[in-house]
């Protein structure tokens, strides 16, 4: 069971645990897709600005509105934003070693250790996200 700050932090859990065991599964039943957004990303320079600006923009609004370190959870979370606003940043400004990285990793082994690895996490995230509870101030 899981403690902490913040019942934002709970709720953010849930989101992100959900979109993780989704994001997962995709790596296994929509692989070729993985793929083909890279591809579209190294075309066109307006879809990864776009992708960029909506990552940084994510990040950043977990970042204000969650920027708390109390307890391993809540860690998570802020870190979360954190990663997504400076990726949104780099995918803005460098994408290219980024990109040239991310069609590295496109190899069937690593998409399959990714999406259980990704499935995994969203799980404990969804699960911390239902039975945490909220310590008092």
């Amino acid at each position: 069971m899981f403690t902490t700050a913040a019942m934002l932090t709970l709720s953010l859990a849930k989101v992100m645990g959900v979109y993780m065991i989704f994001g997962g599964l995709s790596g296994f039943i929509a692989r070729d897709r993985w793929s083909a957004v890279l591809e579209d990303c190294q075309r066109s320079a307006g879809l990864t600005y776009i992708g960029g600006v909506f990552v940084f923009v994510l990040g950043v609004a977990i970042v204000l509105a969650h920027n708390i370190w109390t307890d391993l959870l809540s860690g998570f979370i802020s870190l979360f934003g954190w990663v997504a606003a400076i990726e949104g940043l780099v995918f803005i400004a460098f994408p290219g070693p980024l990109l040239r990285w991310s069609a590295s990793m496109l190899r069937p082994r690593f998409i399959t250790i990714f999406a259980i690895f990704t499935i995994a996490f969203g799980v404990v995230l969804l699960v911390a996200g239902f039975t945490g509870t909220v310590s008092a101030p």
